[in-house]
């Protein structure tokens, strides 16, 4: 049993501590980390953004990414979409009793190349490991801070009519990602989550246009509940056109196959973006210099009336009332 982890792994003894050391510790190091206190202690100036996540996703691989990458882009993505610089990340792990530590480490050294990829440091965490069948393997909880640039004002009440509605790219892919690995489905061509951190996407937005009104990441319940919140919040009303709707066509074909409506998917490297109309020309310019952003587009527009409602013109030319999702479409995809 010597590669699994065991019950005594969580129990702060000796094998507690070697977990600690030989699999977060030394994959994880950075000046904060080393020190092991209880809390970490930094400097920060300026107005800030704090967030914290939970991650069940099942399987915890799947193709693209892995529990631990998702945990980090969530967590980054989340901060992100205040406008917010992300600095510091707290990990928690919630180990099941028999995960084998070739999985754990494999998870471990996702979390360290994304971190690195985002920008930002693993300051503290902590470990648990509970019975076999309390838990799927592996849960992971996050915290994050960020500093917020001057003069930076985002959020989801912060919409006015005429702003443009802006979206990064394809919709769908990572839950049909998720799900293909989970029921064994296969495609003609390789599909991956879409999971990527997107501090610095939105910090190039933040360059072309400091006047962003609102962002979202789109993860679960989709783009469509994504744009209600955006309206509930704000107050007025969003119609979108489905043929500007970025989608992969092994999404439409696989949503098609399972029920599913695209709209409805879990996204982890989307970004929605209200802003005015005088920007969204140099916010969208700006979006495409990134890979993460190549297929950036308009899809729609904010408006007055209907307050809270969400309209689609389809592909054939009729309007939609696209609703908030109800139920759970994919469960454990995040």
């Amino acid at each position: 049993m010597a590669d699994k982890i065991l019950l005594a792994h969580g129990s702060g003894g000796k094998l507690a501590h070697d977990l600690v050391e030989k699999s977060f510790v030394r994959a994880l190091a950075n000046p904060l980390l080393d020190k092991l206190d209880d809390s970490a202690v930094f400097d920060v100036s300026g107005k800030m953004a704090f967030t914290t996540d939970s991650y069940v996703v099942s399987p915890i691989f799947f193709p693209g990414g892995d529990i631990g990458k998702l945990a980090v882009c969530g967590t980054v993505n989340d901060l992100a979409t205040s406008g917010a610089r992300p600095m510091y990340l707290s990990l928690s792990f919630i180990i099941e009793e028999g995960l084998s530590l070739k999985e754990l480490e494999k998870v471990v050294n996702s979390v360290r190349a994304t971190a690195g990829e985002a920008g930002v440091e693993i300051v503290t965490g902590d470990t648990k490991v509970v019975t076999r069948g309390s838990a799927d393997k592996l849960f992971i909880n996050t915290a994050g801070v960020g500093v917020i640039p001057e003069g930076v004002n985002i959020s989801g009440s912060n919409a006015k009519p005429g702003d443009k509605v802006i979206l990064n790219g394809a919709i769908g892919d990572h839950g049909i990602a998720v799900v293909s690995k989970r029921e064994g489905l296969s495609f003609a061509t390789k599909l991956k989550s879409d999971c990527a951190p997107l501090g610095g996407l939105v910090a190039d937005m933040l360059k072309a246009s400091p006047n962003i009104h609102a962002l979202r990441d789109p993860t679960r319940g989709g783009l469509a509940t994504s744009l209600n919140e955006l309206a509930q919040q704000s107050k007025v009303s969003i119609r979108i056109e489905e043929k500007e709707i970025p989608v992969r066509e092994e999404v439409l074909a696989a949503c098609e196959m399972l029920g599913f409506d695209p709209l409805y998917v879990a996204n982890e490297g989307r970004m929605i973006a209200i802003v005015p109309p005088e920007d969204a020309d140099k916010v969208l310019k700006a979006m495409h210099q990134k890979k993460n952003a190549n297929d950036a587009a308009i899809i729609g527009e904010v408006g007055a009336e209907t307050p809270g409602r969400v309209a689609m013109k389809t592909v054939l030319g009729s309007s939609r009332i696209v609703d908030m999702m109800v139920g759970d479409l994919l469960p454990r995809i995040c």
